[in-house]
């Protein structure tokens, strides 16, 4: 097959993949000892087989945005590697961070997943920052991450770092709670032409309703190839569909009375399933004196439900972002400019307006971001990090008429300091600027690491992050109306028996909010031991000041005094609203909340058992929320206990895994007002598959399963139900 085919077969699949490889555009340090042991990239000449992991020698970039090992960065991180993303039971990227200790997952629908660091998730998780190969995928419009945007096949991904904590000292706005950066390989390290296909089913039958299965279909391919000694591209695309998953029915469940009843039925609506096709492209120019040149480019569709803090938006056909990226290194430094442009629209499933017709959303943003770093080292004793980046938004949102554009931007700086052979030092720090808050926002950072031995390392850490408030978090202005059941008050006045009133509950921004902040103290160990398996351990304290949360402003509320508009027209005595329960609904808006505090402690370990297993178990611990200054009830209440443990091998022609996760109840907030909140209960979820490699290792068929046992999970009161699927996988490698 030459290499025309190759490509012909590669443009004609539907979807997604890689853009620049932020691995190979590390710096190559001078020859110092400190610098040393920042090792180079390797650039592949070819594509070989993936080798069981090497602890010792895992390499990370996210931690200081500097190749630096696994065991020194000053961050606790976790790395997941080629072996699990090859057996990685769904197309998700919930399944694959699923096992990361600290991280919590939520996947409310069958597009919609939303994931934090060290404390509760929800329906939009805006503390979270994602990374691309270093770009961000953050839409500041809502302020969280549409992680179906990421244009990649699971083939096309190196490593995906996870820096289980705040990051803002490097990252700036929105790493708040941690960083979850995925790294592609370049098209050196890819080449030749791959095809994958997975068919599969899902069963929707709950224990109150009785429905036919849905099915899930994906498809991708990539080709790629080093033209010369100078150029290589890589060319990538892909396409998954799946049917809608099971809904809840019944009573929403509430262990808290306190804060909300036991008898609100879930709202009936139509569900959706989802769609996502996927192009990319990347191009990589090798200076002869070591310099890089990558150019990428690429766009992600994507339909399906979000969730929202007023109900879930049926995103449509044609919603898509597409990216554009340039990337330049030399030696220690870099430059890099991109672009992302979001062009999508969406219809409530829930809420009204005054005149019966969906909420509707459309949003339009263009991003535009420029950053610049370098490392270098001093005195043999000093590796500092510097840089930058300006990053202007352009915003057209339906919901936020009055956002127009934002400019922000920072620098920071970054000193590791080698005291001695065991000692070392990691102190710096980043300053911001926002044209929409009021000052300067600092964040420092300061790790002490201990080393008894080259592969051990514990940890002292403090450091401040933060988030910026969202574009409709200072601009949402929405009215929707609310049906008020007159039936009650039928035996005062007998006409108002099955009438609704639609009261007008205003929803709107705030433009007073302050930037979030998160003070974390951390005690942490990682080391390598007997070079066979990767301990981790991390104790730490995070105090959230000013969280910005969506709540009702009860000064706002309706009353005798202050009747709805349309109330009295409508012949309804003011007398009724004494006897409401609990009053009507007050118009809800976004406020900053004191301070909370969260604590925790993670346990990990990862093992090769021999050249042909490998095995993981974790656990995490969350404590209850301590909130100041305001009521437990304004939060999401994280699972207190979290466990994950699995293996996978691959021995001569087979290969395979199994992996359990359990997950403590939770409760849930987040949606509309105290009728939609509840609890969820603890679910222990098991998946596996196993998988024949043919014709020299080129094919590979595998079943893959995930919800092995058939329990009935649901990771968000509000969320949808999470039944057993089986895929059929097949993966061709010409």
């Amino acid at each position: 097959m030459n290499a025309v085919c190759r490509f012909a077969i590669a443009a004609a699949l539907m979807a997604a993949a890689a853009p620049a490889a932020r691995a190979q555009q590390a710096q190559q340090p001078p020859a110092t000892p400190p610098q040393q042991q920042r090792q180079k990239p390797e650039q592949k000449p070819e594509q070989k087989p993936e080798e069981a992991p090497k602890y010792e020698e895992t390499v990370v970039v996210s931690a200081s945005r500097t190749e630096e090992k696994l065991v020194n960065a000053p961050a606790t991180m976790s790395v997941i590697g080629s072996q699990a993303l090859e057996s990685a039971p769904t197309q998700h990227f919930a399944e694959l961070l699923r096992a990361v200790p600290g991280l919590n997952i939520t996947q409310v629908s069958a597009r919609d997943i939303n994931i934090t660091t060290r404390g509760a998730t929800g329906t939009l998780a805006t503390g979270q920052l994602a990374l691309l190969d270093g770009r961000s995928l953050y839409q500041d419009f809502f302020g969280f991450v549409m992680w179906d945007f990421l244009p990649v096949n699971l083939g096309e991904i190196k490593q995906v770092e996870v820096i289980r904590g705040p990051a803002s000292a490097v990252w700036g706005a929105n790493a708040l709670y941690g960083v979850v950066n995925v790294i592609t390989k370049s098209p050196r390290e890819t080449q030749g032409t791959t095809f994958t296909l997975g068919v599969g089913g899902f069963d929707r039958s709950t224990d109150t309703v009785d429905q036919a299965g849905g099915t899930l279909f994906y498809i991708s391919g990539s080709h790629a190839q080093a033209v010369n000694d100078r150029w290589s591209y890589k060319i990538s695309a892909g396409g998954y569909t799946q049917d809608a998953l099971a809904r809840p029915t019944g009573t929403i469940p509430c262990t808290r009375a306190d804060v909300c009843g036991t008898t609100n039925p879930y709202p009936p609506f139509a569900n959706t399933g989802t769609t996502q096709p996927k192009f990319d492209t990347r191009v990589d120019y090798d200076y002869p004196d070591g310099r890089k040149l990558s150019f990428a480019g690429g766009v992600s569709g994507t339909k399906g439900i979000m969730e929202s803090g007023i109900g879930p938006f049926d995103i449509n056909n044609g919603s898509v972002m597409g990216y554009g990226k340039v990337n330049y290194s030399q030696k220690g430094f870099r430059a890099a400019f991109f672009t992302n442009i979001l062009d999508g629209d969406a219809d409530n499933l829930l809420t009204r307006d005054v005149l019966g017709n969906p909420i509707r959303f459309t949003f339009k943003t263009k991003t535009f971001d420029f950053e610049a770093s370098n490392v270098q080292s001093f005195q043999a004793r000093h590796v500092v990090t510097y840089g930058g980046n300006l990053r202007y938004n352009k915003f057209d949102l339906s919901l936020a008429p009055l956002a127009d554009s934002r400019t922000e931007g920072g620098a920071y700086i970054q000193d590791e300091i080698f005291l001695s052979k065991m000692f070392r030092w990691v102190v710096g720090g980043r300053l911001d600027r926002f044209d929409y808050l009021d000052s300067f926002v600092f964040s420092p950072r300061t790790t002490f690491m201990i080393k008894p031995e080259e592969n051990q390392t514990f940890r002292v850490s403090y450091n401040r992050a933060y988030r910026s408030p969202s574009v409709v978090n200072n601009f949402l202005n929405v009215t929707i109306a609310e049906p008020i059941d007159l039936t009650p008050f039928a035996a005062v006045i007998p006409s108002l028996r099955g009438k609704t009133f639609p009261l007008a509950v205003g929803s709107v921004g705030n433009q007073h909010l302050k930037e979030t902040t998160v003070d974390a103290f951390e005690v942490g160990y990682t080391g390598v031991i007997n070079k066979h398996a990767l301990i981790s351990a991390a104790f730490y304290v995070n105090q959230t000041k000013n969280d910005i949360l969506f709540t009702e402003d009860l000064t706002k509320r309706y009353n005798a005094l202050n009747p709805p508009p349309g109330w009295i027209a409508a012949g309804l005595p003011v007398v009724l609203l004494t006897f409401i329960p609990g009053g009507l609904p007050a118009q809800f808006t976004y406020l900053n909340f004191g301070k909370t505090t969260q604590k925790g402690f993670e346990l990990g370990v990862n093992s090769n058992v021999n050249d042909n297993v490998a095995a993981f178990a974790n656990y995490s611990y969350q404590a209850t929320p301590e909130p100041s200054g305001f009521a437990l009830s304004e939060l999401n209440l994280p699972p207190k206990n979290r466990f994950n443990a699995g293996f996978n091998f691959s021995r001569d022609r087979y290969l395979g895994d199994l992996s359990v996760s359990f997950t403590d109840s939770a409760f849930w907030q987040d949606v509309l007002d105290e009728r939609y909140h509840g609890t969820t209960e603890s679910y222990t979820l098991v998946n596996g598959g196993f998988g024949v490699k043919w014709a020299a290792n080129r094919v590979t068929t595998s079943v893959k399963v995930f919800n092995l046992l058939n329990k009935q999970i649901q990771e968000h009161v509000f969320g949808d139900i999470l039944k057993r699927q089986v895929v059929g996988e097949l993966r061709v490698r010409f």
